[in-house]
């Protein structure tokens, strides 16, 4: 009988290290991506994920923040690879050895929407800041993301140009929230927002807001993805994070974002060679 017991003991432990294995297994092929909420509301992810996912066997885990906190998470070493829009926050981030690999994907723009009335009188502007300072004149509703994401960081640099602190402002809202969310909250209060290009079409018939403003170069808005440094945390996921960047770089990553044209509209372009 203590032959018999020791027998199913040896069993059971084996068992329990086979689940283990094949658990361990399981989970390195799980990549924790940590993007933006545009990347995500717009539905971009949804559409070139799949096939990413089925070419390479690859599962993603997506997990959708501000540019800041998605960031942050790399910084802890939480998430395998980042996809997000702060040119200079990418390049500070990999200065200080969080991340390695970072590469151009892809762009789009920032426009300046709200609601048909107008209040602002801000219709057809061209430069952006002109447009927010009369934003900012008229006591108009302003509804910023206050996440910390790449959309509010550039919102913030527009008032910092300005001279205006927007902060505490009876006129401007910190919604905290993310983009999608931040439209329909607009569009709720009839408020004026700053939104990427790509999320505003996505909501655009939900919220009734028109775009006031378009096409300044400062409006110009890239984005990066770059893998957590292995050397700095060696247990994440960083052959899989290695898989996506250059997927995404390739010719069938770039071709994947280039065909996503929801209402038949381009909101996403592929930026040249995918370069550092």
């Amino acid at each position: 009988m203590t032959r018999t017991f020791f027998s199913w003991q040896r069993l059971a432990a084996a068992i329990a290290v086979l689940l283990l294995v094949v658990s361990s297994t399981g989970e390195a092929r799980d990549l924790r991506l940590a993007t933006t909420t545009s990347t995500d509301n717009s539905g971009l992810l949804r559409a070139i994920l799949p096939p990413f996912e089925k070419a390479l066997g690859i599962k993603v885990q997506v997990i959708s923040v501000g540019t800041g906190k998605a960031l942050k998470l790399a910084e802890n070493g939480d998430v395998d690879v980042v996809l997000v829009h702060d040119r200079r926050a990418e390049d500070a981030f990999v200065a200080a050895g969080h991340g390695i690999k970072r590469r151009d994907v892809m762009y789009n723009d920032f426009v300046l929407v709200g609601p048909p009335s107008d209040p602002a009188g801000i219709r057809g502007a061209s430069d952006v800041l002109q447009a927010m300072r009369k934003v900012a004149g008229s006591g108009a509703r302003f509804v910023s993301r206050g996440d910390d994401s790449g959309t509010e960081r550039m919102e913030k640099s527009y008032w910092q140009q300005l001279g205006i602190d927007a902060r505490g402002a009876p006129w401007h809202v910190a919604a905290g929230l993310g983009m999608g969310e931040v439209l329909t909250m607009a569009g709720e209060m009839q408020a004026y927002t700053l939104a990427d290009r790509a999320t505003y079409a996505t909501y655009q018939a939900k919220t009734g807001l028109q775009i006031m403003t378009q096409g300044d170069p400062r409006m110009f808005n890239p984005y990066g993805i770059m893998a957590v440094n292995p050397k700095k945390y060696p247990e994440v996921n960083f052959s899989d994070a290695n898989a996506l960047i250059d997927w995404l770089t390739s010719a069938s990553g770039r071709a994947a974002i280039s065909a996503f044209k929801p209402q038949g509209e381009q909101l996403f372009f592929v930026s040249a060679d995918g370069k550092p």
